[in-house]
């Protein structure tokens, strides 16, 4: 029996786990925080249930034209007022939860949960405090903490980064977000939701620019139309606790002040003390472990998957290196990572989700492909939820019709994703998408039209 041992719990390490049980291996997961890491605890579920409840205090915040009005109660207290003494508890609670039903899976499937901290003394044995595990492989799946500035150190009180987020009692009357990316635009959009007055300090021209150029210019237009504060082409320089509130220094000379600001600058991987380039594991510059597309380090039997390889830093992409590290190190059948078909969302609100080949490929001849932008306000079922952001973007070869790309931006584009991600994966053409039924009314019928419109489109 070939014995698998997984430093760290969270999506790589466990979905590793899992697979490498099913597969008859002898597996030992070693885990510091609680099963589900950062992801589960403190990271993606926290913050997705926290914007949960944003999104809905800002349907009914924005629904005068469906009929649905705010009123006082006699007191003259808003009806739909956020407690955060209720939030907050809530958001550990469903995190702990979602902790223990993966752990009581593991243990389920036979997989031996040790406490602790794991440290490789050679390719083949894991240290956890004095005891010594033999493996024939090892996961390392360790992940990647909140990277801090020496002049904006966080104190969890006044200087946060989003892990101290959910130990407030109140509401941020005036939080600044230091960072544009999707992490600070996620925070930004939820907290002005909540009824935060909410100043975003961007590096760049617009915010996210990583993505979509017309899914933020979409999304930064939202966010001023509904109040918050975008400050582009300037960076925080220093952070200070004031006691009773923060002042931010920026690169452009301004000073602007907040109660509270939120650092959103990158993440370190959890690569130090690991016992790593010791046993011959070649790492980035940025400490990041370097690994290949069936998730192998340099060093033969030593895999490693999610945040600390710097890989597209995604939960279903730490998942899928994980798996893929047990069917290849248990001799299945493995198809390689393939980064091209991983579809991604920014959980703000309205949501933006892509997958796939980008415009910016396609306008750089990288790409040889069509593309239509078809608006969310023309369609029917938008019309009836009120909703007047967003769009179904297609982008297919220009002479085959291969769905090689799309960007939805709109109310759970995560989900309606999934049909472009289908195409993307699968090598559909426009033609076989257009001919696929979709439900009237309905979002997803957007697609659908948009993979209509370029199978009518010439090409150019």
């Amino acid at each position: 029996m070939t014995k698998v041992v997984i430093i760290g719990g969270g999506p790589g390490g466990y979905e590793a786990a899992l697979v490498a049980s099913q597969l008859g291996a002898d597996v030992t997961v070693v885990d510091r925080d609680g099963i589900g890491g950062a992801c589960v605890l403190t990271d993606c579920m926290p913050s997705k249930t926290l914007i949960a409840t944003s999104v809905r205090r800002t349907y009914v915040k924005e629904a005068d034209e469906l009929g649905i009005h705010i009123v006082d109660d006699p007191s003259g207290k808003g009806a739909i007022d956020v407690d955060m003494t209720v939030v907050n508890p809530r958001v550990k609670r469903l995190a702990k939860a979602q902790s223990e039903d993966t752990a009581a899976r593991l243990a389920k499937e036979g997989v031996e949960i040790i406490p602790g901290e794991g440290r490789l003394v050679d390719p083949r044995i894991v240290a956890v405090g004095d005891q010594r595990l033999h493996a024939d492989v090892v996961l390392v799946a360790t992940g990647a903490h909140p990277r801090e500035l020496p002049t904006a150190k966080p104190d969890g009180e006044r200087i946060l980064t989003w892990r101290h987020l959910y130990d407030l009692d109140s509401l941020p009357e005036k939080l600044i977000v230091v960072g544009s990316g999707v992490t600070g635009a996620e925070f930004a959009n939820a907290y002005q939701a909540l009824g935060s007055e909410v100043t975003l300090v961007s590096s760049r021209d617009r915010v996210m620019p990583t993505q979509d150029a017309d899914a933020a210019e979409v999304l930064e237009g939202v966010f001023r139309r509904r109040g918050m504060n975008v400050l582009g082409n300037t960076r925080a320089q220093s952070v200070t606790n004031t006691g009773d509130g923060v002042e931010v220094s920026l690169s452009d000379g301004r000073t602007i002040a907040g109660s509270h600001c939120l650092m959103t600058v990158g993440m370190i991987p959890n690569t130090v003390n690991l016992g790593l380039e010791e046993i011959g594991v070649r790492l980035d510059k940025g400490g990041f472990i370097q690994v290949d597309r069936v998730s192998r380090t340099s060093t033969p039997g030593v895999y490693a998957a999610g945040d600390c390889t710097g890989v597209n830093m995604l939960a279903s992409v730490a998942a899928m290196q994980g798996r893929i590290a047990m069917w290849h190190a248990l001799g299945e059948a493995v198809s390689p990572l393939k980064l091209s078909t991983v579809a991604a969302t920014v959980f703000t609100h309205p949501e933006l989700a892509s997958v796939g080949a980008t415009e910016e490929d396609v306008r750089s001849g990288k790409v040889d492909a069509r593309i239509v932008n078809l608006p969310l306000d023309t369609n029917p079922r938008a019309k009836m939820h009120n909703t007047k952001d967003g769009f179904v973007k297609l982008i297919c070869r220009q002479h085959t019709g291969i769905v090689l790309g799309g960007v939805i931006v709109g109310p759970r584009a995560s989900e309606l994703i999934l049909g472009v991600s289908l195409a993307v994966q699968q090598r559909l053409t426009v033609d076989e998408l257009a001919h696929t039924f979709a439900i009237y009314p309905s979002l997803s019928g957007s697609v659908t039209e948009a993979a209509r419109s370029l199978m009518q489109a010439s090409p150019e």
